[in-house]
């Protein structure tokens, strides 16, 4: 029982990385990257906060579904519910990158 909790306290922390990337891009003045290594998009100015402010609360969104996420590692090492946390992570990160993709980027980035 101690290895999930000590999984699960490890599983939270890794989500307060995310809450604090989101936070850093409600507050940024400049342009926030998505991708790493990746190009920053082009964004009017007008937009800019708006866009900042879109990409750090799909960022704050996403930590806290992977904290609800983790709730499975808390019934121990052989409880298949794992399934959840692996197979919601998955669809979690593909969510994240389709909401980028097809809602912040086509709203906010000039082509």
């Amino acid at each position: 029982m101690t290895e999930g909790i000590i999984a699960f306290v490890i599983w939270i922390l890794v989500s307060f990385v995310f809450v604090g990337i989101g936070i850093y891009d409600l507050r940024a003045n400049e342009v926030v990257g998505f991708w790493s290594n990746g190009k920053k998009p082009v964004v009017n100015d007008e937009n800019l906060k708006a866009y900042n402010r879109a990409v750090g609360i799909l960022w704050i969104a996403f930590a806290v579904v992977f904290m609800l996420l983790g709730l499975p590692l808390l019934a121990g090492d052989n409880s298949p519910l794992i399934v959840i946390t692996l197979l919601g992570s998955l669809a979690e990160i593909v969510a994240l990158m389709a909401v980028y993709v097809l809602v912040i980027e086509k709203k906010y980035c000039k082509t």
